[in-house]
C-alpha cells in the first residue's frame, strides 16, 4: 500500500508525539493536527490495515516497523528542510511550513544532495 501525503503526516505525528510523550492515543494525534475524531479515526483504521500502526488494548498507537521507517524517514526531510531554509534566511514560521510541504514530494535524489549542502557550506 502505497501511502499519500496525509498518511505521512499522520505516521510522522505518531512518531514526534511518542517522543515527546512515549504514550500515544487517537485523540492525541486529535489534538495536535486539529482534525475531528472521526477522521483520525478512519485514518488509523486505514494505516492499521496497511500494516503502518497496531492499536494496542489499551488504545495506544504503536508503530510498526514500516510504519516507523516512514515516520523517520518524514520527520528527517522535514527537520533538514526545515534548517535549510532557515539557514538561507527564511523566517522559522515559513521555513517550517514550506518543509512540511515539500518532505511529502522531494526525491531522495535531491534531498541527499540539500543534506550534503547543509552539511559542507553551513
Amino acid at each position: 500500500m502505497k501511502l499519500k501525503e496525509s498518511g505521512e503526516m499522520y505516521l510522522e505525528t505518531i512518531y514526534v508525539l511518542s517522543k515527546r510523550k512515549g504514550f500515544v492515543r487517537s485523540i492525541d494525534v486529535v489534538e495536535e493536527m486539529g482534525y475531528s475524531k472521526p477522521s483520525v479515526s478512519r485514518a488509523m483504521g486505514i494505516l492499521r490495515d496497511g500494516g503502518y500502526i497496531t492499536v494496542g488494548a489499551n488504545g495506544g498507537l504503536n508503530l510498526t516497523d514500516a510504519g516507523l521507517e516512514v515516520a523517520e524517514r518524514t520527520y528527517e526531510r522535514h527537520t533538514v528542510l526545515s534548517e535549510f531554509f532557515m539557514k538561507l534566511g527564511v523566517n522559522e514560521e515559513r521555513a517550517v511550513a514550506d518543509a512540511c510541504k515539500i518532505e511529502h514530494v522531494i526525491s531522495s535524489e535531491t534531498f541527499a544532495a540539500v543534506k550534503k549542502h547543509l552539511k559542507e557550506d553551513f
